[in-house]
């Protein structure tokens, strides 16, 4: 069943629109300040930065997509590849699958192609409610040999699926306690509906070492289980929720002010593009992350996944030359502009 369902969400993502409808991740509404004086060279740039305490040649996380079919097995490995290659982090989908059928263990391997990287192991946090709990996400990490491990947030998707679990009843002192007891780095991500300043700043009190926002206007995945449930009444359901959820430039903002400075704060959810990336971090993001850009380039080969990122890293190098930001944390001081008339940008207008 869970094999299935992950060849399902593949097929589907590749091959049918599973954008929002009405929602956007809200970047358009924003445009960094042009510094025609730079007072640097484009050589002078440097996109370094640190994640979990280890460095990253850029401020990219290739984020959780899928695992548990050879399918997913060769597109995590050529996406490995593509990180090792370009000094980037990634996190494997969803290993509850390989912890359920450990054959399936192989399908998230992916160290010998990836000595080097930062590797986030990811289960999903209701789990915790359906007898999942140290043990499980020990299993996880050591699965493959992972630096961190990912707990999503999914509710919406859980109401939908027909195998779904969607008791998430106190679960916030379990994941407390999985953060305190693990040994590695835990991460709280959301899938595609965006955290709320409230969440973020109680997951971060519960001893998560990250966040990940991942906000709505990328992949909509109310829409990719309607496409597997077709006909039925959770269609309709799904449909009445395709504008549901916190834009990801929104969500970004606001966990930056509910967590403070100091805190780690990961930005995804409909991020396409390297100028994308650029005004993530200037929103407040330490790191972007990207998922659906990356699946197609994926299903041909490790090279096809390095010429789509180096595009994307080119796009952000100059954006942060064109901002003066000579480095990733001048670049998340760079200025940001509304972009369009005010009702459009979100912003107030001062006018007569």
């Amino acid at each position: 069943m869970l094999g299935q369902r992950k060849i399902d969400h593949i097929n589907i993502c590749l091959n049918e629109d599973v954008a929002f409808r009405g929602v956007t991740a809200g970047f358009e509404r924003y445009r960094l300040v042009h510094r025609a004086l730079p007072e640097l060279a484009p050589e002078d740039v440097d996109l370094s930065t640190t994640f979990l305490g280890r460095r990253l040649c850029a401020p990219l996380l290739i984020s959780p997509m899928t695992g548990g079919t050879p399918l997913a097995g060769e597109i995590n490995r050529r996406l490995a590849g593509a990180a090792q290659s370009l000094g980037l982090a990634m996190g494997v989908g969803s290993q509850r699958a390989a912890i359920e059928e450990p054959t399936l263990a192989p399908t998230y391997h992916v160290r010998d192609v990836a000595p080097d990287i930062v590797l986030l192991a990811n289960l999903g946090a209701v789990q915790l409610n359906y007898g999942y709990g140290l043990d499980e996400c020990r299993r996880a990490v050591e699965m493959i040999g992972a630096d961190g491990l990912v707990l999503h947030l999914n509710p919406l998707q859980e109401y939908l699926q027909s195998e779904g679990n969607a008791n998430f009843r106190t679960l916030l002192p379990k994941i407390a306690d999985i953060c305190h007891r693990l040994g590695v780095p835990v991460i709280a991500k959301e899938v595609g509906w965006g955290l709320s300043p409230e969440v973020v700043r109680a997951l971060f009190e519960a001893g998560v070492a990250a966040v990940d926002v991942a906000g709505a206007g990328g992949t909509c995945w109310s829409r990719v289980e309607a496409y597997r449930r077709p006909g039925e009444a959770p269609v309709r359901l799904a449909a009445a929720f395709e504008q549901w959820g916190i834009p990801t430039a929104e969500a970004i903002r606001g966990a930056r002010l509910a967590a403070g400075p100091e805190r780690t704060i990961i930005g995804s959810g409909g991020v396409r593009d390297g100028l994308q990336v650029a005004k993530a971090l200037a929103l407040g993001a330490d790191l972007a992350g990207l998922a659906l850009p990356l699946l197609r380039p994926a299903t041909v080969s490790t090279e096809a996944v390095v010429e789509r990122l180096e595009q994307l890293l080119a796009e952000l190098r100059l954006a942060a030359f064109l901002t003066g930001s000579r480095t990733v944390a001048d670049l998340r001081r760079a200025p940001l502009a509304p972009a369009g008339p005010p009702e459009l940008a979100g912003g107030e207008s001062h006018g007569p």
